[in-house]
């Protein structure tokens, strides 16, 4: 693996205070409608529910928790075709392990991944066999969490397949790897082998 010459930057997450608290202004100043009597689930989200999670959201939730959490990944961005895209690597403890992209969907972010990496990356950790671990590469879709949003129009999946294939070889330097996806992840993947079977292992 020889990484190319786009700079491969190192990422740290911290949202200031002031947007926690904005956060918590605004949901504290949310104004409930009405509900049909009994409806529950029948005629879009029970108010009830909603107004649970917001509570939650408000008054429990740990932001800082999380984004800690987060920190413990390896974060990075790098410019991929002009994007500045972030993305978490983390490399496999195995004797040759194979690079692999997960691309997350809507509505998700790649935090999703986070329980999955280490028995991918360190699978000899977890009950399973060293040799069978992965370079995992879990990038933000260009506009999602901490990648940079599109300015033209066309971002589609076969674009952003075309832009993961850049991240992998030309930012990162792998000959080859294989992909995995979910929803619109899932989207991605078909046109990463669909497009760009030369440099795809295979897909899940």
């Amino acid at each position: 693996m020889t990484p190319g010459s786009n700079p491969i930057d190192p990422f740290e997450i911290h949202v200031e205070d002031e947007v926690i608290e904005d956060l918590i202004e605004r949901i504290s100043r949310t104004r409930w409608p009405g509900e049909i009597t009994d409806s529950g689930w029948d005629y879009g989200s029970n108010l009830s529910y909603v107004m649970d999670l917001c509570d939650y959201w408000k008054n429990t939730f740990n932001w800082r928790e999380q984004e800690s959490r987060i920190n413990t990944f390896q974060n990075f961005t790098t410019n991929v075709s002009g994007l500045n895209i972030h993305f978490i690597q983390e490399k496999g403890k195995g004797p040759n392990p194979i690079p692999l992209v997960i691309t997350h969907g809507w509505p998700s972010t790649f935090a999703e991944m986070l329980d999955i990496i280490p028995l991918l990356t360190d699978p000899g950790s977890h009950g399973g066999d060293a040799s069978d671990s992965f370079d995992v590469i879990v990038p933000s879709l260009p506009g999602y969490g901490y990648s940079e949003k599109p300015s033209n129009p066309g971002m589609d999946v076969a674009e952003i397949a075309r832009l993961w294939v850049e991240l992998m070889t030309s930012n990162l330097g792998y000959s080859s790897f294989t992909a995995q996806g979910g929803d619109w992840g899932a989207g991605v993947t078909t046109a990463l082998a669909a497009n760009h079977s030369d440099r795809l292992r295979a897909i899940h």
